[in-house]
């Protein structure tokens, strides 16, 4: 009826074929494009090879002279135990080293150095040296079996990690599929009348020009014309629109769309890929690839490790060529290559990610995508959805304004009788709001609602003490209502309902037996929480701006009440993608926040995009970051996280880096001539004690708390 609203619905079917068929094509290329230097590989294959390596490792190490040296002790011996390094350290270097062995080369054929070259490259050479000791060629002491056992252990580690904390919005596509009905009523006399007979056909058997029976409740199959019949519909998945909307015969409906209390027959004039849903869902695998082009701290510190062990490896052999013998410039040379590639720089990303993921999580924060975190820290502004993210996104009585002669209770008690047998948001809104006044509603009868118009009801009121209860017709409605019945607004209600109209809120108006006794409105509140969030992210000097379907004065009173520094109204889905990217355009990294289908585009576009968890499937998929209730404060819990991560980021990179940038050098020989020479035995140990460093320092970010009710 005319003047109740509707909250954001994430109802569905499963997806019509035609366009399920393509969502998949798209989110198979998107996932390719996605995996980076992991292409190829899963969870699974990191984790399975971990485990397996990890068994053999502790092998290795337990019968390895140059480990147990190290304690001056040796190894357990007995016949054929000095081969279990070698035969071993084969099947670790041959079965957990391949996904490095082939991202190494990856990397040269597209001459981009990262980390899996780096990898690639210590453990080769440390696997041709080992070898080389084992089978006594060349007269050197380089039985690196344990090391390159216990850095593809640690790598594999890592990257099983880094895996597991990868997030992408994959799953969008479907999600957008979802929201079509599976089949659809056809006319089968391609008339309009009540009287045509239908039957049930996949939507994608469905073509331009037939007509098709939408029943009450039902989502539409198609984009079409309405032909026969008026209903509210719900638009939000599109519009962004909290209220529904009347659509009558000639109106243009879209696919996806609910028809919430009568059935319409719609006219087809677009199917699959022709659809705004499918436009929708190009926009999001647009956008969804446009934010996935950046590298990870990991393999930019990599690239420079590479180059620098490589100039350091061939200075190394150059100098002790000439000043020393071939066999010093063996030892050196390899001993640099290998420790070039710390246990630490494998894990000092994926370390983090996984911790303030796994903390993010105990916070009611999910992080979908590996780069999200470091992106957020970097937000200049964040555009909030209004509805539902900032607001309850269901309509309540925020005002009462009864005429001479009837009391505010009176007035609401009569209303909500009128409304008890409706399920509409809005009459719920009122129902709800006599009940935590603990006011007896009077009993009603003949219940009706007339689409468009309001509802009506016989009402049993009071009359003398000895007189029994009369009935009075009761009307509730917007001004359609009164325009229908030809009455006016009275005079003493005016300045309440022109002051209601101003700031957005739906005005009703209740009339018994034609005459108006008072009115009442509702507006989608805000929460108390959206003032704090608000507050909060200046004080951290983010913009926060505000975008919705809205009317502009509805959007102004509740960025009045926020202060919220800008406001983008009247936007429909193709528009908030575009307005992302105008603040994009002014050079604000951007975080958008939203809850329905229509923030998809917008929340995949962003530079972070956040989900409400109580919003819609789509909103969560097409997000990085996930919020697991609906309490707005948590984004500036989400920026703090970032900061954080991102600071434990770079500590253990310049840990990292900066325990190769001095040990290379004392493992190359620099400070020979003054007797100190880091042998490849203290090197490896220095090695694996860098990573606990790095270990350690990641655990720091469990102190910090998520907890939305600390956000200050």
């Amino acid at each position: 009826m005319t003047g109740h609203g509707a909250t954001k619905t994430a109802q569905g079917a499963e997806a019509a074929p035609d366009l399920s068929a393509h969502l998949h094509a798209d989110h198979d290329a998107h996932a390719v494009h996605t995996q980076g230097e992991h292409a190829g590989h899963s969870v699974a294959m990191f984790r399975d090879r971990f485990w397996l390596t990890l068994g053999l490792s502790a092998v290795v190490v337990l019968f390895s002279h140059m480990f147990w040296n190290l304690f001056g002790a040796m190894p357990p011996m007995f016949p054929g135990s000095e081969w279990i390094g070698p035969v071993l350290g084969t099947v670790i270097f041959l079965y957990g080293g391949a996904p490095f062995l082939k991202g190494g080369l990856a990397e040269v054929r597209n001459r981009q150095p990262g980390m899996m070259l780096l990898i690639s490259m210590a453990i080769t050479v440390a696997f041709l040296a080992s070898w080389a000791t084992s089978l006594g060629i060349g007269g050197f002491q380089l039985d690196f079996w344990w090391e390159l056992a216990l850095l593809v252990t640690i790598m594999l580690l890592g990257h099983w990690l880094e895996m597991r904390a990868l997030g992408a919005s994959r799953g969008a596509l479907e999600a957008l599929a979802a929201l079509l009905p599976d089949e659809a009523e056809r006319v089968l006399d391609g008339g309009a009348g009540a009287g045509g007979g239908t039957e049930t056909v996949p939507v994608a058997e469905l073509r331009e020009g037939d007509l098709v029976l939408v029943r009450a409740g039902g989502r539409l199959p198609a984009d079409g014309r309405i032909e026969a019949g008026t209903a509210e519909l719900d638009e939000s998945m599109i519009t962004g629109e909290s209220k529904t909307v009347t659509r009558g015969p000639g109106a243009q409906v879209v696919a996806g769309t609910v028809a919430t209390d009568t059935s319409l027959r719609v006219r087809v004039d677009a199917v699959g890929e022709s659809t705004a849903l499918a436009g929708i869902q190009r926009m999001v695998a647009e956008a969804q690839a446009s934010s996935s082009r950046a590298q990870a701290l990991a393999d930019r510190a990599a690239a420079f490790l590479f180059w620098f062990a490589t100039v350091a490896g061939a200075i190394t052999f150059t100098a002790w060529t000439l000043l020393g013998s071939p066999a010093d410039a063996v030892i050196r040379t390899v001993t640099v290559l290998v420790i070039a590639c710390p246990h630490a720089l494998g894990l000092a990303i994926p370390l983090v990610i996984a911790i303030s993921t796994e903390r993010a999580a105990r916070g009611g924060v999910l992080v979908k995508d590996r780069l999200s975190l470091e992106r957020m820290r970097t937000v200049g502004a964040v555009l909030f959805d209004k509805t539902g993210t900032l607001t309850k996104g269901a309509p309540e009585l925020v005002g009462l304004a009864p005429r001479s002669g009837m009391d505010d209770d009176g007035l609401l008690a009569l209303a909500a009788a009128v409304e008890s047998d409706s399920e509409h948001p809005v009459a719920r809104a009122i129902v709800r709001a006599a009940k935590e006044r603990g006011l007896r509603m009077p009993a009603a009868s003949g219940f009706r609602a007339s689409s468009g118009r309001g509802v009506e009801a016989e009402v049993a009121v009071g009359g003398a003490p000895t007189s029994p209860e009369v009935s009075s017709r009761v009307h509730v409605g917007g001004p359609a209502l009164l325009a229908d019945l030809g009455l006016d607004t009275p005079a003493e209600l005016a300045d309440a309902v022109d002051r209601w109209k101003a700031r957005g809120a739906s005005v009703l108006h209740v009339v018994r037996e034609g005459a108006v006794v008072g009115a009442l409105a509702l507006e989608d509140s805000v929460r108390e929480e959206s003032r704090a969030a608000v507050a909060a992210l200046q004080r951290r000097g983010i913009r926060v701006a505000m975008i919705t379907g809205d009317a502009q004065q509805v959007a102004d009173a509740v960025a009045k009440d926020l202060g919220i520094d800008e406001v983008f109204a009247q936007v429909l889905p193709q528009d908030k993608d575009r307005k992302v990217a105008e603040l994009q355009g002014r050079g604000l990294t951007v975080a958008m926040v939203g809850d329905g289908v229509n923030d998809a585009p917008a929340l995949a576009r962003a530079d972070v995009g956040i989900a409400i968890g109580a919003g819609t499937d789509v909103a969560i998929e097409s997000a990085g970051v996930v919020l697991a209730g609906d309490d707005p404060r948590s984004v500036a819990s989400v920026v703090e996280l970032s900061r954080a991560s991102y600071r434990k980021m770079w500590e253990n990179l310049a840990w990292a880096t900066g325990y190769n940038i001095l040990a290379v050098p004392l493992a190359a020989g620099v400070l020979a001539f003054a007797g100190i020479v880091l042998s490849p035995a203290a090197g490896a140990v220095l090695m694996s004690l860098s990573t606990i460093v790095v270990a350690l320092n990641a655990q720091l970010l469990r102190r910090l708390s998520l907890d939305p009710r600390d956000v200050r």
